[in-house]
């Protein structure tokens, strides 16, 4: 019995080499471990029918790692026909392993970079609003003349050019916070009663309230700007020695002091560009030009607005020209669109203008000095012009019966 089993192992043996050599022989990748493992288990199960338990794990283990190829199958690239016919499966769309999700997106965050610089080049929309280089352009023929009241009373012309440059830049941002909400008329005649008091850092703080008020009356909200007007100093003379800060961030710390004021104070004092100065009337004009993607509502949302798309070498000139430009002829109430040479291309004109240009030498007409003409149509005149007698005295109201009867004489006449 012990010489059949011997014999029974050796003849297993023998097989198993045959068939090892017949399958080198040919192409050892293109043998299948689940043939070798098939033929093994029937000469077992021929052997020892008591061991087909065991036999039977063994083959649904077989079975199961059948199911998945092996990675060593399919990098040496196997025979199909070889494959039984269970492991041969075409490639498509549903059995193909999916990418990982870090390699999806590694894959969706590719980017070409720019073969000069060595950066990735940066994608942005750059918007400018239509005919705007014409339009100033205009604006800068209107404003030729520069006599509006912020050319001759402006915080350029408010210090005295005599005194020492701290002094000088002092007296410059004085001028800015008594600015606000005031006319250019107002704030220079009260610059002219500080600078004959003494417009310095020390004369300021030694001032009682009282005296300070009444110097730089009748500006807007004279009573708190003369607070703010003791605070700043006092901040001044104890953080920056008596002078301005030379800074935006800086300036905007001191009390009466926004983002206007510093970067025109950067702007004049300093002589540097830090940003717009926008106030009431840059932020009216820009709207009603269509100069900003959306209309906005404070001054502040207008200068970044602006400074998206103006280019940085017009921002230190955009300020006084639309100011000026404000002054004269885009008024706030009642704009003189028949005499502007952007009526033809602003979205806003005509809307709120009056009907007829206003004549020569009156309050709301430009300079008679301007250089720039328009082409309008001629004005016409009344059918029928009311004269008062000589008799009747000026500031008499004449009632609208008076005036009817007085204009039917006319035409009977």
């Amino acid at each position: 019995m012990k010489l059949l089993v011997n014999w029974q192992k050796r003849q297993q043996m023998l097989a198993l080499r045959s068939l090892l050599t017949r399958s080198g022989s040919q192409n050892t990748a293109c043998t299948p471990a689940a043939s070798l493992r098939s033929k093994l288990t029937d000469r077992r199960r021929a052997v020892d029918p008591a061991s087909s338990a065991a036999v039977k794990v063994e083959e649904e283990e077989a079975r199961i790692s059948e199911q998945k190829p092996s990675p060593a199958s399919l990098s040496t690239g196997c025979c199909p026909e070889r494959l039984p016919d269970s492991t041969v499966h075409p490639k498509t769309e549903t059995n193909a392993q999916p990418l990982s999700s870090h390699s999806r997106r590694r894959r969706q965050l590719k980017v070409e970079y720019d073969k000069d610089k060595g950066v990735a080049p940066v994608k942005t929309e750059h918007w400018e609003p239509l005919d705007w280089n014409k339009q100033l352009g205009y604006i800068r023929e209107m404003r030729s003349s520069r006599d509006a009241p912020v050319d001759k009373m402006g915080a350029e012309k408010c210090y005295n050019p005599e005194a020492p440059a701290h002094v000088r830049r002092f007296q410059v941002l004085v001028s800015l916070m008594l600015s606000s909400q005031t006319k250019d008329q107002v704030t220079a005649a009260a610059m002219q009663k500080l600078r004959a008091h003494g417009c310095t850092v020390e004369n300021i703080l030694a001032t009682d309230d009282e005296t300070l008020g009444k110097l730089i009356y009748p500006v807007g909200f004279w009573k708190t700007k003369v607070k703010y007007l003791k605070l700043t100093s006092a901040m001044l003379q104890k953080e920056f020695g008596g002078d301005i800060p030379d800074s935006v961030v800086g300036l905007v710390r001191l009390p009466g002091v926004g983002p206007k004021m510093a970067h025109l104070a950067m702007d004049i004092a300093w002589d540097q560009v830090s940003g717009i100065g926008v106030d009431t009337h840059v932020h009216r004009i820009s709207n009603r030009l269509g100069w900003l993607r959306k209309p906005t509502k404070n001054p502040e949302e207008t200068r970044k607005a602006l400074e998206e798309w103006l280019p940085r070498d017009l921002w230190s000139e955009i300020n006084w020209l639309l100011v000026g430009f404000g002054q004269q002829v885009c008024l706030p109430v009642n704009p003189l669109c028949s005499v502007c040479l952007n009526q033809h291309s602003c979205p806003s004109a005509h809307k709120n203008s009056p009907t007829k240009r206003p004549k020569a030498g009156s309050p709301h007409s430009p300079s008679p000095t301007s250089s720039f003409k328009t082409k309008t149509e001629p004005e016409q005149e009344p059918a029928f012009k009311y004269e008062r007698t000589k008799t009747e005295p000026l500031n008499t109201p004449v009632s609208p019966t008076t005036q009817r009867r007085r204009l039917k004489s006319k035409v009977n006449n």
